[in-house]
């Protein structure tokens, strides 16, 4: 049996509360209602500010100590049988069923709403065909979650979780899990993404000026990747941390060896630093107003790793998020990576990897040491859960700064569409174009 309670703020009266049944009668609650009104000393007719449903599960005991056994006799038990067994949600009401199948469609129907108060995690699947410029088509799955480790904070951002997998005609095999958690007293936070991927790939070459010669070859890439950043807000928006990386990457075969320049097929890294971050954005994953400043500096020792000296990477990260009109947000993303003169292939940068920037390019046709990028992308929400982007932009990769040319940067611009799958968790189609490229990315989240 539930029971509803209805919190109901008066002028007159802080709080009223009436409570019914919820197959009751609409007459049996107006009289309810009404006698409450009228015992109520302190209670007169006015304006109500603000009403508040909570529906609470009562035993039958409970039930007879609140409501009147005169009241309770009026309520027809079959009534309340048969009601229990009406299908809920928007699939099991349309087909007048309930089974797991229509109960699955009713979590994707309902799925943005915001759970991660009442449950441990608030989760939804999607399970869909997928495309890729370096996979070609395949079969894709996902899952994303938000989950609070302080539920009596409402102010403090929930935590998130996204499970990638895919599987493709040819031969790629990725699994990717990536997520914030928001620690209670919020100081702390944690940002990871851990990726393996098993990749047949056309190859270039490790540099620039290799890439713009090169006929394209086949290689096969073995690869686990960790990032990992834990921050503490020390002072507002101001958040200071570590960061700790992994690389392991193995070439498995290669029809052209000499592409690698000399350079063993597998190499093993650990990084170890420092991270600094200003972040003012109102929801990490589909930001509309604010900024975030991302500053990492990196050494990966000698005896942490299989290369046979230290190096170091830097980074620096820029977005700027600006509401324009009604549902339209302006995002906007300046990006530079560097590394080591000496960083061998699987540190280097390689524009269109990660669905994030140069969306449209195939992975690994321009790499190199360096990296600079910049974005521009207009959201729009159109209509329930969905919305659509366009982006403009452009980036460069380069050797050492003696040999960055701004008239090498290569452009993309592209179009998206979006669906709303957790509550401000975007899944998302993108169509990118580049320079005699085009290509989709599918992805949960926004880029950026």
């Amino acid at each position: 049996m539930y029971v509803q309670i209805v919190k109901t703020k008066t002028d007159s009266f802080p709080y009223i509360y009436t409570m019914s049944n919820t197959k009751l009668s609409k007459a049996v609650n107006r009289i309810l209602f009404v006698l409450l009104l009228v015992v109520s000393p302190f209670s007169l007719w006015s304006q109500t500010d603000t009403l508040q449903y909570k529906y609470i599960p009562l035993t039958q005991e409970q039930a007879d100590s609140i409501v009147s056994p005169e009241l309770l006799a009026a309520i027809s038990t079959d009534t309340l049988d048969r009601s229990q067994k009406q299908p809920v949600g928007l699939f099991s009401q349309l087909f007048k069923r309930q089974n797991k199948f229509l109960s699955y469609l009713d979590g994707l129907a309902s799925g943005n709403v915001d759970r991660s108060f009442e449950r441990p995690i608030d989760i939804n699947f999607v399970l869909m065909p997928s495309y890729t410029r370096e996979g070609s088509f395949g079969i894709g799955g996902g899952a994303t979650g938000l989950f609070r480790l302080d539920k009596q904070d409402s102010i403090m951002q929930p935590s998130d979780v996204t499970l990638i997998g895919n599987a493709t005609i040819n031969g790629l095999f990725s699994l990717t899990a990536n997520g914030n958690v928001n620690f209670p007293g919020r100081r702390w936070r944690l940002t990871y993404k851990l990726e393996y991927t098993f990749s047949p790939l056309d190859f270039w070459g490790i540099s620039r000026d290799a890439c713009a010669v090169n006929p394209a070859t086949k290689y096969t890439r073995n690869q686990l990747k960790f990032n990992s950043d834990m921050v503490y807000a020390f002072s507002g928006p101001f958040k200071f941390g570590g960061l700790f990386d992994l690389v392991y990457s193995e070439i498995t075969s290669l029809d052209r060896p000499e592409y690698l320049e000399g350079q063993k097929s597998a190499y093993y890294f650990t990084t170890l630093g420092m991270s600094f971050q200003y972040d003012t954005r109102d929801f990490v994953l589909n930001p509309r107003r604010g900024m975030n400043l991302m500053i990492r500096a990196g050494v990966r020792p000698q005896f942490m790793g299989t290369y046979n000296r230290t190096l170091f990477n830097g980074s620096i990260t820029y977005n700027y998020y600006l509401g324009l009109w009604k549902d339209c947000t302006l995002a906007l993303d300046a990006y530079g990576s560097f590394n080591s003169t000496h960083s061998p292939w699987p540190l280097r940068e390689a524009l269109g990897s990660g669905g994030i920037r140069m969306r449209g390019y195939y992975a690994g046709r321009y790499v190199d040491n360096n990296m600079v990028s910049v974005q521009a992308e207009l959201r729009q929400h159109i209509w329930n859960r969905f919305g659509c982007t366009v982006w403009g932009g452009a980036a460069n990769v380069f050797s050492s700064f003696g040999k960055f040319q701004i008239r090498q940067a290569l452009p993309n611009f592209g179009v998206g569409l979006r669906v709303e799958l957790k509550h401000n968790v975007n899944g998302r189609i993108d169509f990118g174009f580049g320079k005699g490229t085009s290509g989709f990315v599918f992805a949960i989240g926004e880029a950026f």
